[in-house]
């Protein structure tokens, strides 16, 4: 695993072609639901064209910078559908390097959508709902869990949620904001953002999926 330095040439033009364009690392979330029609239509039709541009190299590249450079990359591979990446997204998700990346790495998780993408959404959640001092990306997890749970007709994520469980636990830690958010409304969030995946997907012409 390469290093992350921000002068690397190859990052630093990689990050001028796929992440700072028009600040796309700030509007990749929910924030695109709160934008005018138009512009986020061009936002994702952009970030469409892009995801196909891209190849898997210089994906490997942004995955081993910093959190502005992981979502992007996180996004651009749920847009095509590059399950090639399912396993590395899954290290990233668990070691938690960075702040931020996370709900992007569940998020593509979500749009793969095999048993094996779930799995990796437990192998997380394991580790750090046992964590309730860490408020990190429990809540994209589980929202991940259930939808593909849902579309896979499996029951992964009852253990965690079970009364008495780890979900439970976890936020019987510190006070947060998530505390005021039901799994089910994880999930919703998590379904909203797949949404702006598959209308950005059409634009992307070498979708693998």
């Amino acid at each position: 695993m390469r290093s992350p330095d921000e002068n690397d040439p190859e990052l630093r033009e990689l990050v001028r072609r796929y992440v700072t364009p028009d600040r796309r690392y700030l509007k990749l979330g929910a924030g695109l639901l709160r934008r005018e029609a138009t512009e986020r239509e061009a936002f994702l039709r952009e970030l469409g064209r892009d995801a196909a541009a891209i190849t898997p190299s210089e994906l490997a590249v942004l995955l081993e910078g910093g959190w502005r450079e992981r979502t992007t990359a996180a996004w651009l591979i749920a847009v095509a559908g590059r399950a090639g990446f399912r396993e590395r997204l899954g290290e990233l998700l668990l070691a938690s390097e960075v702040c931020y990346a996370g709900t992007a790495y569940a998020l593509a998780l979500a749009v793969l959508g095999t048993p094996a993408d779930a799995d990796l959404l437990v192998a997380y959640l394991d580790r750090y709902l046992r964590r309730p001092d860490l408020c990190y990306d429990q809540p994209a997890a589980i929202g991940a869990l259930l939808r593909l749970d849902a579309g896979l007709g499996a029951d992964r994520a009852a253990r965690f949620l079970a009364p008495g469980g780890l979900w439970e636990q976890w936020i019987g830690g510190p006070p947060r904001e998530e505390h005021h958010s039901t799994p089910d409304r994880h999930r919703g969030a998590v379904d909203e953002l797949r949404a702006l995946v598959g209308e950005s997907a059409r634009h992307c012409a070498v979708r693998e999926r």
